[in-house]
């Protein structure tokens, strides 16, 4: 079996149909992106099927103009019993200049699943570097932080 991939780059220019009414690319398409980034991440970590659990602290940096090359990039950050936990970054810049610059940043976790949906167990991540362990406890707070999050949300579905 090879290694898991623990992270993935997608490029691409960002097209006419992508656009807003604003002109700029709309935040849809880019958490599409976003979407497709995390499962191709996750997918190639774990050798699973993926399906989004949560998408969240998503932040519009800066906007994304037609013809733009984008690069979503997508990383394991830290993996639970069938979840991945996976950072993402976009970046856009011109493609004469390739003056690339941030426009969006999040979280997505993804979960492994068989052929029933029934989740599936996902090789265990360990960070190695500073970076990483950073990362990694950074992943930890924030699930705590959802949870929290999660129950004060419940006044909005009951």
């Amino acid at each position: 079996m090879n290694a898991p991939q623990r992270d993935v780059t997608l490029r691409f220019l960002a097209e006419p149909q992508d656009v807003n009414f604003g002109g700029k690319v709309h935040g849809g398409a880019v958490m599409k992106w976003i979407d497709l980034a995390a499962y191709a991440c996750a997918a190639g970590w774990s050798g699973r099927y993926c399906v989004t659990a949560y998408a969240g602290g998503i932040r519009f940096v800066a906007p994304i103009h037609v013809g733009s090359l984008v690069e979503v990039e997508a990383k394991v950050i830290y993996t639970g019993n069938s979840s991945i936990h996976i950072a993402l970054e976009v970046n856009a810049c011109d493609p004469k200049s390739l003056n690339r610059r941030l426009t969006t940043h999040c979280i997505v976790i993804m979960v492994a699943v068989d052929q029933n949906g029934q989740s599936e167990s996902v090789p265990q991540w360990d960070p190695q570097t500073e970076a990483d362990k950073k990362q990694h406890a950074s992943a930890i707070k924030l699930m705590e932080m959802r949870k929290q999050i999660g129950e004060e949300m419940q006044i909005f579905v009951d």
